[in-house]
């Protein structure tokens, strides 16, 4: 079996997340190629898109989730993300059961004895009348039957759980403040969410599968649990296997792919990219060696803003007065300095409506 090393992978990573070469696809397009982006930061999908299409256009996101082509929801890992209607309609039903085991591992004990079926429709009967509700809102309207759990796990296991839920504009567009507003997914976008396989096949896991591949194979079938949080996908897998190639990597592992997928020469250069916060090239996989180093892993779950050089994490980036200022991880060659720079001046045009395209390299703490 063909062993793929860490560059080889990371090529490919670059490939599929349309970090080597910035595409010219529509955005919805994108957002679907993708399976979605993380996005409990609301601003950051905008810089993430900007990385990945060219001449990208923050209204074309914005006009996506006024139109209710893309909605923001809980979805992988019980973490909000930016999806195509389409795909949370087809994938939100596969996800029921791993959304309320997330939410009962941060509050068993408070939601111990609370009948999680009865709490549902009780949610339901409250967000019938259309009206959008914050959180709270929601589970202060429930809240006098079930006092002892407290407002903040009722309404987080409602919420991120129990009822598909958006997140309505203005909340996630572009340069616009908003406080979270939920609404029913099905009123939202005038569909009923597709209901869930009633033998044992599991198409939705098949289709998983293979969209998970197409935008970060080869991978493991851990790398694919890590993304979406789903436990029960090796059935999927198993039903097409023969549709899907396999690789080692370097400990060993055996990795999956998508036969006709790009697999880049490891010699391909990589251009430098500045990623948002939590973005899921880094997230989508358990093992991110391919792209980070184990001694920086921290930083992808700590929210910090990431730059790629030769395709690696190398620094992290703020903006301070319309200065994106840079914080190397390690010294930067000459040719790296100014590449990340000219990278860095671009970012820093487009966070400000090209009013400013200064670039400051700060001194690195390591």
């Amino acid at each position: 079996m063909t062993v793929l090393d860490i560059r080889a992978l990371n090529r490919a990573t670059l490939a599929r997340q349309l970090l080597l070469n910035r595409a010219d696809l529509p955005v919805l397009d994108t957002v679907a190629h993708l399976c979605g982006l993380q996005a409990q930061e609301p601003q950051e999908p905008f810089v993430g898109l900007w990385a990945r299409v060219r001449a990208f256009d923050p209204a074309l996101l914005s006009d996506l989730l006024v139109r209710r082509s893309v909605v923001r929801t809980h979805l992988m890992r019980r973490t909000v993300h930016l999806m195509a209607a389409d795909d949370v309609l087809a994938w939100r039903a596969r996800h029921d059961v791993m959304l309320r085991q997330r939410v009962l591992g941060t509050y068993r004990r408070e939601l111990d004895g609370v009948d999680l079926d009865e709490l549902a429709a009780a949610g339901l009967a409250v967000m019938a009348d259309g009206e959008p509700r914050s959180m709270s809102q929601l589970a202060r309207a429930v809240a006098g039957r079930w006092p002892e759990p407290g407002p903040r796990p009722l309404g987080e296991m409602l919420v991120a759980a129990l009822i598909p839920m958006v997140q309505l504009p203005p909340r996630g567009l572009w340069r616009t403040k908003g406080g979270v507003r939920n609404v029913l997914l099905s009123s939202w976008l005038g569909r009923e969410i597709d209901p869930p396989a009633t033998d044992d096949a599991d198409p939705v896991g098949q289709a998983l599968v293979r969209r998970y591949l197409a935008a970060y194979g080869p991978a493991a079938t851990a790398d694919l649990r890590a993304w979406c949080g789903l436990a029960g996908l090796p059935v999927a897998v198993s039903e097409i296997r023969e549709e899907l190639i396999s690789f080692r990597d370097t400990r060993g592992r055996e990795l999956l792919d998508l036969p006709d997928a790009p697999r880049p020469d490891p010699g391909t250069p990589a251009p430098v990219r500045f990623l948002p916060a939590f973005d899921n090239a880094i997230l989508g996989y358990h093992d991110r060696s391919r792209i980070i180093d184990d001694a920086y892993r921290g930083l992808s779950v700590a929210g910090e803003r990431v730059v790629l050089v030769d395709g690696r994490v190398a620094a992290t980036w703020t903006v301070a007065a319309d200065t994106v200022v840079i914080t190397p991880l390690r010294p930067f060659s000459r040719a790296d300095r100014t590449a990340v720079v000219v990278e860095g001046r671009a970012l820093a045009s487009f966070l400000s409506d090209n009013d400013s395209d200064r670039v400051r390299i700060a001194s690195s703490p390591h």
